[in-house]
């Protein structure tokens, strides 16, 4: 199955949590903080594999694909163990988009490794807590989470040259003389049901790729029949040949199916129109003299130039051949996307603490399943381990909040489920 676009959500690894440990040791009677820092988790990178045709891998539903979490920090100041990094591999000509955006933010044509996400750092241990005042911190910090995204894969194929006409019209004959190419062909519509990429080669250091994309008709550009499926293919092409039948086998007037489907190609994308276009009056070799001789001169009042062929009996394919590469030659390379960081504000609802908070007479519940970690390494008779707690507090912005709603000294905070004094 060929699948071109796809949705997959991805999320790195969390940072591992900070230790809070003292040393222990014969003859020592105080020992120091000694808590190692949390490893740092995994990173989701997509790479290009040139085995892989398509995006027919991630078509999973709603699978996330995870990096590893960091190991937590151990005592005697071991730090835990980075997170492994996931591996995402997929075509060259991959685009890759944050699906609430829309923003491009990769475009993989070479063998750069993306980063697509994040890990979360891990968390200090106590050993980077001590002062003068505190000589004995009783807190670590946890670690922070990774980041998670829902990306939109959608695969561009990188063609030089893109044949494109109704279905029908001779195209994937075409590619199978040019190229080592072999399509399903067959004499009915919709025969090519996936693009078809090919080779041509001209000489042993001279080539260039040809596409054939899937029959397009009219109300393609709204999903009429196979729809745009595979218009973005044509995107990266540098040049297009559009396959005309001059014998009107199928019932249709070769003229009218050369309007239309440049018509279906500006709907889509303005931009296709304007690349450089070779027509090919195909299957010649059962026109009349007459069709033939009309369509080449609607065609060069049009603008453009036309080469008769017959595909099947390979008759006009080497001139074909030559002209498409005289022409490719002198194209600047395929289009690569501009791409750009996700806005600020799709990070910022990213990074937004889910904190709910909650008032009943003089209480104020407060949760936030992050503060179970937090809550994990208070000491509650220690000072400065509350001191810390209250830090974390103001740095989330739950501070500000129970300010906003009212709290008074001497009213009670919850804290998922553990109750403390506010005390400002």
């Amino acid at each position: 199955m060929f699948i071109d676009k796809v949705k997959i959500k991805i999320a790195a690894g969390n940072g591992g949590n900070g230790c809070a440990s003292f040393r222990r040791e014969k003859y020592v009677a105080a020992g120091g903080p000694d808590g190692g820092d949390g490893g740092n988790g995994g990173n989701v990178v997509f790479v290009v594999d040139k085995a892989f045709s398509n995006l027919a891998n991630y078509k999973h539903g709603n699978k996330i694909y995870r990096a590893g979490n960091g190991e937590d920090g151990k005592s005697k100041k071991r730090n835990g163990k980075t997170g492994t990094d996931l591996i995402l591999k997929v075509p060259k000509g991959t685009i890759i988009k944050e699906a609430q955006s829309q923003t491009v933010i990769a475009d993989l044509t070479d063998e750069e490794p993306f980063i697509a996400a994040l890990g979360g750092k891990g968390g200090l241990g106590n050993q980077h807590f001590a002062t003068s005042t505190t000589q004995a911190p009783k807190f670590a910090k946890s670690g922070k989470n990774g980041e998670e995204w829902e990306l939109i894969l959608e695969l561009k194929l990188i063609a030089d040259v893109g044949l494109v006409g109704f279905p029908n019209v001779g195209k994937s004959t075409l590619i199978s003389v040019l190229t080592n190419a072999k399509p399903k062909i067959g004499n009915y519509s919709f025969t090519t049901l996936s693009p078809v990429l090919g080779v041509v080669e001209m000489d042993y250091d001279h080539s260039f790729v040809i596409a054939d994309i899937p029959g397009l008709i009219e109300g393609a550009h709204e999903g009429t029949g196979l729809g745009d499926e595979f218009l973005r293919h044509i995107e990266r092409c540098r040049m297009l040949i559009h396959v005309v039948d001059v014998s009107g086998s199928e019932g249709r007037d070769p003229k009218d199916d050369f309007y239309k489907i440049n018509e279906e190609l500006s709907k889509y994308n303005k931009d296709l129109i304007e690349k450089t276009q070779l027509v090919v009056a195909n299957k010649c070799d059962i026109a009349t003299d007459e069709q033939i001789k009309n369509f080449n001169l609607f065609i060069e009042e049009q603008g453009y130039e036309c080469i008769n062929i017959s595909a099947a009996t390979t008759e006009g394919v080497k001139e074909l051949k030559l002209k498409t590469f005289e022409k490719v030659s002198k194209l600047p390379k395929p289009k690569k996307f501009e791409v750009s960081e996700i806005p600020e504000e799709y990070r910022e609802k990213q990074q937004k603490e889910n904190i709910e908070i909650t008032v009943e007479g003089n209480v104020y519940s407060v949760e936030a399943e992050f503060f179970n970690k937090i809550l994990s390494y208070v000491d509650f008779d220690d000072f400065s381990s509350l001191a810390y707690l209250q830090q974390v507090l103001k740095e989330k912005g739950v501070v500000d909040e129970l300010i906003k709603k009212g709290i008074k000294t001497g009213d009670i905070v919850m804290i998922n489920g553990v109750p403390f004094d506010y005390v400002p």
